[in-house]
């Protein structure tokens, strides 16, 4: 079996300490303790970083053997299959520009979207329609590299229901706004 995926400590390294960096923002923003900044870094590394992580790698890795494989041939091994490790790794190069928007730029536009008129709704929606199209294309891109995968643009069919619940939620919906007091409380 060929390995596909990189295993670089490194990325895993950075990325906890870009949570970190976040949370400790996130921190000064909603005026938090030290234990309640240390609990805050600890949910966006375990929870949104890995546990979803895992979750996305599973359903990759499975939607990708079981659907996605290409029947074996003389160029394609039989033995070609996409590692789970592989998935993981997809999904840690697809979430980097979903951090980016969603926990850096997110804060910076925090008094922009936390307004109640619907250009501030419009800018907090799209914020989260580009942060989770990217991933998607993300995830995309990171599988469609795999020369034994066919149909691959099957998992761009999220898109069309995320565009959706876009347009629905400019009828007065403020997602930004709503995932926030989740996250943080009112």
């Amino acid at each position: 079996m060929s390995l596909w995926w990189v295993n670089f400590p490194r990325v895993m390294i950075f990325f906890l300490r870009f949570f970190k960096v976040a949370a400790v923002a996130w921190a000064v923003v909603y005026s938090y303790n030290i234990f309640d900044t240390l609990k805050l870094a600890f949910l966006m590394i375990l929870r949104d970083y890995l546990f979803s992580g895992f979750i996305m790698a599973t359903i990759l890795w499975l939607v990708s053997n079981r659907m996605l494989l290409s029947p074996p041939s003389h160029t394609t091994p039989a033995d070609s299959q996409v590692e789970w490790a592989y998935a993981f790794d997809v999904h840690t190069n697809a979430f980097f520009p979903l951090y980016l928007a969603l926990y850096l730029a997110q804060l910076f536009l925090l008094p922009i979207i936390l307004k109640d008129n619907w250009v501030c709704l419009w800018v907090g929606n799209t914020l989260y329609l580009a942060a989770f199209a990217q991933y998607t294309y993300g995830v995309y891109l990171g599988l469609n590299a795999l020369p034994f995968l066919i149909r691959s643009e099957l998992l761009l069919s999220p898109l069309l229901p995320l565009f959706t619940a876009y347009i629905i939620s400019l009828l007065g919906f403020n997602v930004a706004k709503g995932v926030l007091d989740v996250y943080f409380g009112s």
